[in-house]
């Protein structure tokens, strides 16, 4: 007797698109056929349903119209396992970089007097709405914490999540420390790791697209004040630290401590 077939969706709120084509282009997709069957993904198939019930439900982008927010409603309630997948999906993405202005002020500064179809929101993670069940990282996702978190389902077990920073990467390849060395503002000490310290290995600091480790381990406060140290003001530091960052609840508590009674 055939094995009923695990029922997967994909489904892309607002974003660059670049998770599901990082997926679309692994060849190890098509190892799945005999296990899953895709029952909604727009990229590779127009005919696609979003409200099909399924296994697991792959999630990116934010949240950032008000037909994405019922959107992601209905996925919950059709799916055993939601996933959110990328920096959009799990942190908000770039787009909600911006936490102090209104909608009408950001929609004003890009969009000028355009008019859309849908109704526009702040954009925000899926988990402002729904309960996440999973999270994978980063801008785009790398391509083995897909096949991992898959794999694991696909087996019935459950993904382990990563709880240690860039920075233990980045020493593992014994690359130079951008912040010590180079003295640029590298977020890797707070950033979760996963990315092989992709762009410090390339001399570049991390800007923290795969968000700050949770567990309370985030230590906003202690690098900002290496970053003060280096002569950045509290607003370079926040922008920089709101980049990926932009919807964390500590951050701006942590980083004002550090600037509490400093003349700038």
């Amino acid at each position: 007797m055939e094995k009923e077939k695990v029922r997967i969706g994909f489904y892309a709120l607002t974003s660059c698109y670049g998770c599901q084509l990082q997926f679309a282009m692994m060849d190890e997709i098509l190892q799945l056929i005999p296990r899953a069957e895709i029952v909604c993904w727009y990229m590779i198939e127009r005919d696609s349903y979003e409200d099909e019930p399924v296994d697991i439900a792959f999630i990116e982008g934010s949240v950032s119209t008000e037909e994405e927010a019922e959107l992601v409603k209905r996925i919950r309630e059709n799916a055993k396992v939601v996933v959110a997948v990328g920096a959009c999906a799990t942190q908000g993405g770039v787009q909600s970089w911006e936490q102090e202005k209104s909608l009408e002020e950001l929609w004003k500064a890009v969009y000028g007097d355009a008019k859309v179809k849908f109704q526009p929101k702040l954009a925000k993670p899926v988990d402002e709405y729904i309960k996440v069940d999973y999270r994978i990282y980063g801008c785009p996702p790398e391509k083995r914490d897909f096949l991992y978190a898959l794999g694991t389902f696909l087996v019935g077990s459950w993904p382990e999540d990563i709880d240690y920073p860039v920075c233990v990467e980045c020493r593992l390849k014994g690359n130079s420390c951008i912040l010590i060395e180079k003295g640029e503002p590298c977020l890797g000490p707070l950033t979760r790791a996963g990315c092989d310290a992709r762009c410090p290995g390339f001399g570049v600091a991390c800007i923290g697209c795969r968000g700050a480790i949770d567990y309370d381990v985030a230590w906003f406060d202690s690098l900002a004040r290496t970053f003060r140290e280096k002569g950045l003001t509290k607003e370079e530091i926040l922008q920089r630290m709101k980049i990926f960052n932009g919807h964390n609840p500590r951050l701006e508590e942590m980083v004002e401590k550090v600037f509490q009674g400093v003349e700038e």
